[in-house]
């Protein structure tokens, strides 16, 4: 299983955690493990893995934001710091800059296009559903 894999299953953890808790959804700001998704996306592997870690389906959609990244001290507390393929694109570079900021601060300031919404129109309050992509 590839890095960005790893993350995107536990990323998936989140989002079911959050959803449970009647969180908003996690905002995927990773180039490199939104590329993982959506190679996973419509696979009976996906399927497997979204009830595997986040315990329901959950759906990609569109979902264009900037600013903090709500989701990072759940991350931390369950995984430890976030690892640098968060900031890496999709051709493989790091944001060096960026992870600099995030290793000084905790904080992690991005822009996301997409994100998870719950399967089957279970949708969380704050997140309509945009697109599908």
């Amino acid at each position: 299983m590839s890095n960005a894999t790893t993350e995107l299953r536990r990323f998936l953890t989140i989002t079911g955690q959050r959803f449970k808790n009647g969180q908003s959804a996690p905002e995927m700001f990773s180039p490199a493990v939104d590329k993982a998704w959506h190679d996973l996306l419509g696979t009976p592997d996906y399927e497997a893995l979204c009830l595997e870690s986040a315990g329901r389906p959950i759906r990609h959609v569109a979902n264009n934001g900037h600013g903090p990244i709500a989701w990072v001290t759940a991350y931390e507390e369950a995984y430890g710091p976030l690892p640098a393929i968060w900031f890496t694109d999709v051709d493989g570079n790091v944001d060096q800059a960026a992870i600099a900021r995030y290793r000084e601060s905790g904080i992690v300031v991005a822009e996301w296009d997409c994100g998870p919404a719950g399967g089957d129109g279970d949708i969380a309050p704050d997140q309509p559903e945009i697109a599908r992509r």
